[in-house]
């Protein structure tokens, strides 16, 4: 499996005939290796040159930025080399097609509240009195098969979200971390602005999945494809959020690996600190890494990999070979 290629510093990046390097602001170089990378996700102020985003074209890595706050603002995405026209279409059609979309986009819904049931009753197993937002979430469940259209399926989506947000402050049990409310641009506390990267990680990471598939990123089922650049990666994202954005941010806070000194408030919000990241990017790679025995395939696969088979599934439906069902996690 490739790997990501993180850069936190300020600096420069150069082609050097068939190698790629970074170059910080203090004249420190990292080399890429071009054959075993498969994105680069610039954190800092960087700068590139055409020759450079040439290579990276010709090698099929893809670049992610994020702005000086930690959000995600766009990406360099080269040109697919796996698109296919009739995926495409397939993909237009079953968008346009109320009753095909809505089936897609309640299986990925449902596939989101399993799993943020899954992280709950984890934690329900170590101590933490959860069972009222458990039973309210279970609740809500059978609501998601009668929802009529994609607006009222965000609603209940959102509710569900709205009932597991509010386990955050007993899951973590610091009250410097508290969850308050969900924030966004600019995250309001601590906890929001942790949220508001690891999503934005997770987005990259789908869209870096897809791009590797025949399916086109900007046609989702779930959120509305409109104007934004891409949807498919955020409809896909809400499956793995819970299992594994979340947990990671549970670890880093149980074990005291980020605290309120790791953030600094501007003018514009909260901004994580750099050492702060790093140590948020590292778990996220192991988590990515961490395997699990799969029970269709029989042998252990990462979680990375679980991305991907995911899109293939969503292909096979789309081709009509096999009704999709979301990833739901066992442990």
């Amino acid at each position: 499996m490739k790997k990501t290629f993180y850069v936190f510093s300020s600096g420069t990046f150069q082609r050097r005939e068939n190698t790629l390097y970074f170059e910080t602001e203090q004249g420190e170089r990292r080399f890429i290796p071009v054959e075993d990378t498969a994105e680069i996700v610039v954190l800092g102020e960087v700068d590139v040159n055409k020759r450079f985003l040439e290579f990276l074209a010709e090698k099929e890595i893809i670049m992610h930025y994020f702005n000086h706050y930690g959000y995600y603002v766009g990406s360099f995405y080269p040109r697919e080399h796996f698109n296919s026209g009739h995926m495409i279409l397939k993909q237009v059609e079953h968008y346009l097609d109320q009753e095909k979309r809505i089936f897609i986009a309640r299986r990925l819904v449902s596939g989101a509240a399993r799993n943020i049931l899954r992280v709950l009753k984890y934690y329900e197993t170590r101590g933490r009195d959860l069972s009222g937002r458990v039973a309210a979430i279970e609740g809500l469940l059978p609501l998601i098969n009668e929802a009529g259209d994609t607006a009222e399926l965000m609603a209940l989506e959102g509710n569900i979200r709205d009932q597991y947000y509010r386990t955050f402050d007993v899951i973590i049990g610091i009250p410097e971390f508290t969850f308050e409310v969900r924030t966004r641009r600019p995250p309001q506390n601590y906890l929001n602005t942790m949220i508001s990267f690891g999503n934005s990680l997770m987005y990259t990471a789908c869209l870096s999945e897809i791009y590797r598939t025949h399916l086109d990123p900007r046609i989702g089922f779930l959120h509305t494809t409109n104007f934004r650049r891409f949807t498919l990666n955020l409809d896909v994202a809400e499956i793995f959020k819970p299992i594994i954005v979340d947990r990671v941010i549970f670890t880093l806070l149980d074990r005291r690996m980020v605290g309120p000194d790791d953030f600094v408030r501007e003018t514009a919000g909260l901004l994580m600190k750099e050492q702060a990241r790093r140590r948020f990017v590292e778990q996220v790679e192991e988590k990515f890494k961490t395997t699990i025995k799969h029970r269709e395939i029989g042998r252990p696969v990462s979680y990375r990999r679980l991305i991907r088979l995911e899109l293939y599934k969503l292909e096979k439906h789309l081709m009509g070979e096999k009704e999709y069902e979301p990833f739901v996690a066992t442990w």
